[in-house]
């Protein structure tokens, strides 16, 4: 009767063992906990984005400039979040224009010539959060790249609003759903 009752003891053991885990499963599901490690940290209840076409307001303007951009943020966030895509207004929307594009001489060398020329963005973003009203922004963001004054702007144009956009898109984002 005594190896009986070990084994008794050892199966209830194991029982409220298995029954503990459960317990612990089951409340852990319950919560609303989100790991990522890219970062993003966006409420669950956040379910949909919208991206407003930016104008460019600037008082120069890039041709293409509104729809690289634009495109570029809808784009970033679509590969990078859960997020569908809405048209009419999502849970975050992200709205502004494009308020600077210029260049201007860096660098001046011993001859009063200009080694580099730098080309600066300047977009204004209204960040809007309906589930989450204290993470809105209405913020200024700009970036630049240098280029080697040799080259003329219409050269490497493209290639340097790529970078710039780029790192634009990246800060925006960042802002949004990124909190370290």
């Amino acid at each position: 009767m005594n190896n009986h009752t070990n084994y008794l003891r050892r199966v209830a053991g194991r029982a409220r063992t298995v029954l503990v885990f459960i317990a612990l499963v089951l409340t852990a599901t319950q919560c609303k906990v989100t790991y990522s490690f890219s970062g993003v940290n966006i409420s669950p209840e956040v379910l949909t984005y919208s991206v407003e076409y930016f104008p460019n307001r600037a008082p120069i303007v890039q041709a293409q400039l509104s729809q690289v951009f634009t495109d570029a943020l809808m784009d970033k966030i679509q590969g990078n979040t859960s997020l569908r895509l809405s048209t009419d207004g999502g849970d975050v929307d992200f709205s502004g224009e494009i308020t600077g594009y210029n260049t201007r001489p860096t660098a001046i060398t011993g001859d009063e010539t200009a080694a580099r020329n730098r080309l600066t963005i300047t977009v204004r973003v209204k960040y809007t959060n309906l589930v989450q009203p204290e993470l809105d922004y209405d913020t200024s963001f700009s970036r630049y790249e240098d280029y080697d004054s040799s080259q003329n702007l219409t050269d490497v144009e493209n290639e340097l609003i790529e970078l710039i956009v780029e790192n634009l898109i990246e800060d925006i984002f960042n802002r949004a759903f990124v909190s370290w």
